[in-house]
């Protein structure tokens, strides 16, 4: 069992996140979109969307840093282990908080307003359940190394993860992790496998065409003039003689 889910899950979830992007572009292009609600409810919308992208912006980073980078690099510019778990700490407890709450609320919204819970599809009803699951047990570990034992993540999930990228991954190390990484990582690796078949594929979109795109010309109407009255063409409006 440790050998499938710390050894294959890694790569059959990357997998399918690959192959069902490049899916899902060529052949679902009209589909790729956040289907957004806001026509029917903007209030709260306004409050919990930022709340979960400005966390989850946060959330990725802390992963980042905390995943990738050596121990070794961080003691090299000077900071400590204390000094690092306290600030990782700190900044994971709010990051998740804000994610978390954004994220409750968004599915409040959801729930609450009849025209955007009618638009809701099973997907999306499986998409929240897992994204509830990875944030919910995300923050649950960092409370319990917060306000509980301490565990150091980085002398076994952390080296795990990169030893995934030599394609020699160390299963050994994630297996001695304690449980709720275990369940943590897990619930991530199944939510990255479903990310592409979700409204949750808009994160890759960029708006590149939009910087090449061509300048649009608007025309005004002058209100103020009475009927019949007419006003000087412009240049472009003109015909000619």
């Amino acid at each position: 069992m440790n050998t499938f889910l710390w050894g294959a899950l890694p790569y059959l979830a990357i997998g399918l996140l690959i192959s069902g992007t490049i899916w899902r572009y060529r052949y679902d292009r009209f589909g790729w979109t956040t289907r957004s609600s806001e026509l029917y409810e903007s209030r709260l919308l306004r409050i919990g969307s930022p709340l979960f992208h400005i966390g989850l912006f946060f959330v990725i980073a802390g992963h980042v840093i905390g995943l990738l980078i050596p121990a070794s690099w961080t003691a090299a510019v000077g900071v400590n282990e204390a000094t690092y778990h306290a600030l990782a700490l700190a900044l994971g407890v709010v990051a998740g908080v804000l994610t978390f709450g954004g994220l409750v609320l968004l599915i409040w919204r959801r729930r609450t307003t009849g025209p955007v819970f009618l638009a809701t599809t099973r997907n999306d009803k499986v998409m929240y359940v897992f994204l509830v699951a990875a944030l919910g047990t995300g923050l649950a570990t960092t409370l319990i190394n917060a306000f509980g034992a301490t565990y150091d993540y980085r002398t076994t999930v952390s080296p795990w993860l990169r030893s995934l990228f030599t394609f020699l991954p160390d299963t050994g190390l994630m297996a001695e992790a304690p449980t709720e990484y275990h369940l943590h990582v897990t619930i991530a690796l199944l939510l990255f496998a479903l990310l592409p078949f979700t409204r949750l594929v808009h994160a890759f979109t960029a708006p590149v065409a939009y910087l090449f795109r061509p300048y649009l010309v608007y025309r005004s109407r002058d209100v103020t003039r009475g009927p019949g009255t007419a006003r000087p063409r412009r240049g472009w409006e003109r015909t000619g003689s």
